[in-house]
């Protein structure tokens, strides 16, 4: 039996089947950070290919804190009409959407905001310090107002007509910085122990609880591990997945990594062994020892490619839920070839520019695919053979622009 077919309710939502698309940076807003077509298209292929759950890309809660150009922003209703007609595309096909709200914190290109800011002014590894500079500490009313922000842009998710929204607490953005000893050095209520440091989590958690309805989806994509020496432990992160289960998440999605070890590209994940095909997904262990902590649903992503693996780890009971990214941005209708029993056609793997630095970083994980989603959003084909180098060359062009454009608007906003 293909467990992969099977739907499942969360609250008043129907998930027609298992497989959701987890979030991957679209780059296709304008500089004001605003939805428009290309998204509708991209989003209608893959409700289309038979997608039970899209889960989107990073969307901002603050238009001072952009983590990448043509990043969508959602801080007002100003974008409300565009917004209703992304989430009518999923109801149209029976595509169940969540919107990924997120701060990225110090994670943003010299140059894209005014500034950076974190939970502690902790600079970067001498690798990525050309690229990310560091950040501002934050002030207590500052944490208050991001808090605020999340519950404000969730809201807006609601009244469009978006069934729920996922806060990345993953892949070194501001809620795991929070959490990480490495990017925390606070001696407040916000730092400090692990009860002090999942504060922030929480108290996001709590303010969206607070103002959306009762069958409003809320999840959470929390790091297994951040990969690096002296960050998270094993035992911190099972304190945070039992506490943010306690406090009445409906779904955790499990990843891992960050920007300085960015196992959620692959870079640093356990390697799949041919001998065991049911293993293949980077996060199945630990997904098995955190089923036996948390009650709520759990959503693995991460190098699934078969449908004997995915069925595997739904019939193993470490999640209900299979996480498919890459894949889908070359494969649109890959989620109706796997419930017909046919696995991933094409192999993922590191996209190499051959510039050794840019190589080095999971950067070109996120601006090759989105190549690919600007192609999809256009009407055309996605190309699997796509030039890596021809990419990044389009990217850092574009990325000059933002930043010239960033420092224009903050000379007249001063």
């Amino acid at each position: 039996m293909n467990r992969i077919a099977e739907p499942l309710k969360i609250k008043n939502t129907t998930f027609k089947n298992r497989i959701i698309k987890g979030a991957m940076s679209e780059a296709l807003a304008n500089q004001a950070g605003q939805p428009n077509h290309l998204h509708l298209g991209l989003y209608e292929a893959w409700a289309k290919g038979g997608l039970g759950c899209a889960i989107t890309g990073n969307v901002m809660v603050d238009y001072r804190a952009k983590n990448e150009p043509g990043v969508v922003v959602i801080e007002t209703e100003r974008d409300l009409v565009k917004l209703k007609e992304w989430a009518d595309i999923g109801k149209k096909y029976g595509m169940v959407q969540l919107i990924q709200l997120s701060h990225p914190g110090r994670q943003c290109p010299k140059g894209l905001n005014k500034e950076t800011v974190a939970p502690s002014a902790v600079p970067f590894s001498p690798l990525l310090a050309t690229t990310f500079a560091t950040p501002r500490e934050l002030r207590e009313d500052e944490i208050l107002d991001i808090i605020q922000r999340f519950a404000t842009s969730a809201v807006i998710c609601e009244k469009a007509g978006f069934e729920g929204i996922q806060l990345h607490g993953a892949h070194g953005y501001l809620i795991s910085e929070f959490l990480s000893p490495l990017t925390n050095k606070r001696n407040d209520q916000w730092g400090g122990s692990i009860e002090n440091r999942m504060r922030f989590l929480l108290e996001i958690y709590k303010a969206v609880r607070a103002e959306t309805s009762d069958n409003f989806i809320i999840s959470v994509k929390l790091n297994s591990a951040d990969f690096q020496r002296g960050g998270i432990t094993e035992e911190e992160v099972v304190e945070v997945f039992k506490a943010i289960d306690t406090a009445g998440i409906d779904l955790i999605e499990i990843s891992g990594g960050t920007y300085e070890a960015p196992a959620m590209a692959g870079a640093k994940a356990e390697k799949r062994k041919q001998s065991s095909i049911a293993r293949e997904a980077y996060f199945l262990d630990f997904a098995e020892k955190i089923r036996k902590e948390v009650k709520c649903h759990l959503m693995v992503t991460g190098g699934f490619r078969t449908v004997v693996g995915m069925n595997a780890a739904l019939d193993s009971g470490a999640c209900e839920f299979i996480g498919i990214a890459r894949p889908l941005a070359v494969e649109t209708d890959l989620t109706d070839r796997l419930i017909a029993g046919q696995d991933v056609r094409y192999a993922v793997e590191q996209i190499k520019t051959g510039i050794s630095f840019v190589d080095k970083m999971a950067i070109m994980e996120i601006i090759w695919y989105a190549a690919q989603f600007k192609a999809i959003g256009e009407g055309k084909k996605p190309n699997p053979k796509l030039s890596p180098f021809k990419v990044f060359l389009g990217y850092a062009k574009n990325n000059v622009k933002a930043v010239i454009q960033g420092r224009v608007n903050s000379r007249k906003s001063a």
